[in-house]
């Protein structure tokens, strides 16, 4: 949830210097960011129900797909590398913060990081389970169907990474 509102957050900024630039943005797009937005309000609002959650999804990657599109059509494809390595970057920020280690979860050392992950589609249970053994990270199921990852900073910092990249949205 916290992720989108990133991502939200970053696309507006890279929307606002395309049209800085010159690029005409079409009614559906920024209306589609709008969307997204009031989505993302009402995820806060009323707790993020599946449906909801998919649909700012939609509305964020159709945003996406056109800002990185026209930012490669532009300013070419290094820098739309850029901009989307700036969306991950954020988007991987934003899960950090929201792994503060001064919360504390029964079994996790207090010397270590944790992550809180609730497998959706391409990042199922078992796929959480084997990043997290292949980063040297405990991991276990709660009764909520989440999964609760935890270990060094910097294995925490790479298991993130990794799982970002299962999100076929990227």
């Amino acid at each position: 949830m916290g992720h989108n509102l990133v991502s939200w957050k970053v696309l507006e900024e890279m929307m606002l210097e395309l049209k800085n630039s010159g690029v005409i943005i079409p009614v559906k797009v920024v209306e589609d960011l709008r969307a997204a937005k009031s989505m993302i309000h009402l995820i806060y609002t009323d707790g993020g129900h599946s449906d909801t959650l998919k649909k700012t999804e939609e509305y964020l990657a159709n945003v996406e797909s056109f800002v990185i599109t026209e930012g490669q059509n532009l300013y070419g494809a290094d820098e739309a590398d850029k901009w989307l390595r700036r969306l991950e970057d954020a988007n991987i920020e934003s899960l950090e913060k929201s792994t503060s280690p001064d919360k504390y979860i029964v079994g996790v050392p207090r010397d270590q990081r944790w992550v809180r992950i609730e497998p959706t589609g391409e990042v199922t249970a078992e796929t959480v389970l084997l990043v997290a053994k292949d980063h040297c990270m405990q991991a276990r199921m709660q009764s909520d169907g989440k999964i609760v990852v935890c270990g060094q900073p910097e294995n925490l910092k790479a298991f993130v990474k990794k799982i970002a990249t299962l999100n076929p949205r990227r």
